[in-house]
């Protein structure tokens, strides 16, 4: 699973309103990676780009995501990939995020809570795809 969301160049085929990823730069260092990556997403006429900073942490088995520029005041995800039975693992995932401007937060605000829903259940489904049948919690 750690392998599957550090693949963030793929994120525009499978998740939902991600319609283009691009990774800016690539930093490796002491087995982690440090990746700077801009996101577009969309809804009906909005079009939104920000950009992150993206740590990846295979032996920790870890992803920590900064927000560095775009529509919000701040923006930090964390997941946490804790190995689970012989070939199983539980994905912790945390997110806490706001918008720069009240308007674009009371409009996009509620979308932007589905769309982690969706995102969530996105990442359920191409883990099914690529490792067959997976257990979700």
């Amino acid at each position: 699973m750690f392998d599957l969301v550090a693949d963030v160049e793929r994120y525009p085929e499978f998740l939902p309103l991600c319609e283009a990823l691009s990774v800016r730069s690539r930093k490796e260092r002491d087995d982690k990676t440090l990746l700077i990556a801009d996101m577009t997403v969309g809804y009906k006429a909005i079009r939104e780009t920000f950009t992150s900073q993206v740590l990846l942490k295979p032996a920790e088995l870890a992803i920590d995501v900064k927000y560095l520029d775009g529509p919000f005041k701040y923006l930090t995800n964390e997941w946490q990939f804790e190995p689970h039975g012989d070939s199983g693992c539980e994905v912790c995932f945390y997110i806490d995020y706001e918008f720069k401007s009240r308007m674009l937060g009371a409009l996009m605000g509620s979308m932007f809570d589905r769309a982690f829903r969706m995102f969530a259940e996105a990442f359920e489904s191409r883990a099914r795809e690529i490792y067959g049948d997976v257990a979700v919690s």
